[in-house]
């Protein structure tokens, strides 16, 4: 076998359509799209949803429910972890320590700090909420945590 006997499996290429390549090519003259008509002219096309000018579904059935999600709180996440591979021995972590040290990018309402991770370091929690497991590791690697009320 050489690279000039390969050929591709029977039935594995298939011949691109050309349109408007004569009538014989079976798509000359209106190239598929028939006659007139909004979908034969170039650029013609609807939007989704359109209904030919019907009044559309999602605006003929009633409108029904609540959504909250213009009005949730939008929280970050930090793991303990991550505070033992940025911050050393007795830094005080807060939310402006965090952005400086790049773990928090972006707008949020508050701040968690979950206990994904080891500590080995003592560290000073301020103004962010904390897990019941993250606490327990900051406290028990002789680190203290004042943490902020969550807002209701």
């Amino acid at each position: 076998m050489r690279l000039n006997n390969l050929k591709p499996n029977p039935g594995a290429k298939h011949r691109r359509k050309r349109l408007g390549s004569g009538e014989s090519s079976g798509l000359g003259k209106t190239c598929g799209r028939g006659h007139k008509g909004q979908r034969s002219r170039s650029g013609g096309s609807i939007r989704p949803g359109f209904e030919g000018g019907q009044m559309p579904l999602a605006r003929r059935l009633p409108k029904k429910g609540f959504s909250n999600v213009a009005f949730a709180k939008k929280g970050a996440v930090v793991n303990v972890a991550d505070l033992e591979a940025r911050f050393e021995a007795g830094q005080v972590v807060n939310e402006a320590a965090l952005r400086e040290s790049g773990l928090l990018k972006g707008s949020c309402d508050y701040v968690k700090l979950l206990g994904n991770g080891d500590v080995t370091k003592a560290f000073t929690i301020e103004g962010l909420r904390v897990s019941g497991s993250a606490r327990e590791k900051i406290e028990k690697a002789g680190g203290s945590v004042a943490e902020s009320e969550p807002d209701s």
